[in-house]
């Protein structure tokens, strides 16, 4: 390398440093009150303060959207790490799933053609049915809500806080400039200053403007958000929605049931008949014990399939219609059943009477 390469590499990085220290001084002038700050007009400090609190609150939705999606902290973080690593997130077995898979196993033990095994069967489907609708609801939510605020955070957001930085370097290099116009005192010195003046003038001008393209464009970024936030609103009510009709399904399953292990009787009163019955509270169809006759056969459909154990049970397919009547000696979880010239005894649980 020659001298003259070595002399402007070093004018290069004594003519950074001088910057550098500039700037430095400058800044300490400022929080002082001893050096004048050039002042961004009105317009562009409240485009600067809505930047701000734009990316503010951006972080609390996401990260408390986060948290309602997954409260275990210990699992966001295992999620967290995934995400860096570029690697899937697990596929985790839900809460409802969970409590639903031990319902059904509890049910098929006790067994399923009894009434209490029966109805831990059918509530753990239930229970299973609204984990898969939570998974949905999460997976909705973190394509079309997080992960929105999240490319706006990584992305547009960085960019308006390096540009933002950038400017602010450029206004420190102005007022230095300012200040150097004001204290020079012959008149070569004040026409250096005043010509690097007019190129920190020309930079600082040229970099407010491109700072100030990107923190208008906030207003598109709220109108985005503002479409995510109307999808994540959806996927709730789709869910909300899907749960309520899991649960009335279940309640009129559950209220075919015969309560104390046999039939209703009218005028058997106990603590709880003081109590006011929910107004949706579903009431199956009540069938007296007695002897049948034609007149007292009911047609059902039939909720699930099943299969008869032995001679004296009628198989069901789902949807099918039959007719069921009440016998005498028969147990009250059991009803009678014909299908055409076939006769047999069915679960009333897997049974809807029709009225």
């Amino acid at each position: 390398m020659d001298l003259n390469s070595l002399n402007a590499k070093f004018k290069k990085v004594a003519g950074g440093a001088s910057t550098v220290f500039n700037r430095a001084v400058q800044f300490t002038e400022e929080k002082l009150g001893t050096a004048e700050k050039t002042e961004l007009d009105a317009h562009f400090e409240n485009l600067m303060q809505r930047s701000d609190k734009t990316k503010y609150w951006s972080e609390i939705l996401l990260k408390h959207t986060d948290t309602l999606l997954q409260p275990n902290p210990n699992l966001r973080m295992e999620d967290l790490l995934y995400e860096k690593l570029d690697k899937k997130k697990k596929d985790r077995t839900t809460q409802y799933e969970i409590l639903g898979n031990s319902m059904v196993e509890a049910g098929n033990d006790f067994g399923p053609g009894t009434s209490y095994g029966n109805a831990l069967v059918k509530c753990g489907q239930s229970q299973i049915q609204i984990g898969n609708a939570e998974r949905d609801f999460v997976t909705s939510t973190v394509n079309n809500f997080l992960q929105p605020l999240s490319n706006f955070l990584e992305g547009d957001m960085k960019t308006i806080l390096k540009e933002k930085k950038i400017l602010e370097t450029k206004r420190l290099d102005l007022d230095a400039c300012k200040s150097r116009v004001r204290k020079a005192k012959s008149q070569s010195s004040t026409q250096q200053a005043e010509s690097d003046l007019r190129v920190a003038q020309s930079e600082f001008d040229r970099q407010a403007e491109i700072t100030k393209i990107l923190l208008e464009g906030i207003n598109s970024t709220h109108a985005h958000h503002l479409k995510c936030l109307n999808e994540f609103i959806e996927a709730q009510m789709t869910f909300f929605a899907q749960c309520q009709q899991y649960m009335s399904d279940l309640q009129k399953q559950l209220g075919s049931y015969p309560v104390g292990g046999g039939p209703s009787n009218n005028n058997t009163s106990s603590s709880s008949s003081s109590l006011p019955a929910p107004s949706n509270t579903y009431t199956p169809p009540s069938i007296e014990v007695t002897a049948p006759t034609p007149t007292e056969k009911r047609q059902a459909k039939a909720l699930y399939d099943y299969d008869a154990a032995d001679s004296s049970e009628l198989s069901l397919l789902a949807d099918e219609l039959i007719m069921v009547y009440r016998v005498q000696g028969l147990d009250p979880d059991w009803l009678m059943a014909e299908r055409g010239s076939q006769r047999g005894k069915v679960p009333v649980t897997y049974l809807k009477v029709l009225e």
